[in-house]
């Protein structure tokens, strides 16, 4: 009985909100994909760019367009990649392997963390917007 209204006078939306998050995670997912492939362009990221694009087409003819906005969050995924690969910086950072050590320059984890959560944050802050003024937010006013 989704969409009826029940004793307490609101309105019990079920499936729906859990789509609406549903299209927002599958959208996530086609901007990871797009930002790896942006990053890795010179090894595997055209591959990445294409499977990207045809997610993109597919999510765009099946689900809510106001979903797109999980592509802007899932963008902050690498990013958070990429601080914790360079968690040790900024500057040369060693380590033990057999037969000695290997040093490699690491960059401050700072900038990216701070993109990957404003990215994050902004797509998760428009849909649960976007969802308000459509109606289908668990918190909005009935």
């Amino acid at each position: 009985m989704s969409g009826m209204t029940g004793m307490s006078g609101t309105r019990d939306d079920g499936p729906a909100r859990t789509a609406g998050w549903g299209w927002f995670l599958a959208w996530l997912l086609v901007g990871a994909c797009g930002g790896i492939g942006l990053a890795a362009i010179l090894t595997v990221g055209a591959a990445l760019l294409v499977l990207a694009a045809v997610a993109a087409v597919l999510l765009l003819r099946r689900g809510p367009v106001r979903a797109v906005v999980g592509g802007v969050s899932g963008l902050a995924l690498p990013l958070f990649y990429l601080a914790y690969l360079n968690r040790g910086g900024p500057g040369e950072v060693c380590h033990a392997v057999s037969g000695g050590q290997t040093c490699t320059d690491e960059y401050t984890p700072v900038p990216f963390l701070a993109a990957g959560a404003a990215l994050l944050l902004a797509g998760l802050v428009i849909h649960v917007m976007i969802g308000r003024r459509a109606g289908t937010d668990p918190g909005s006013p009935r």
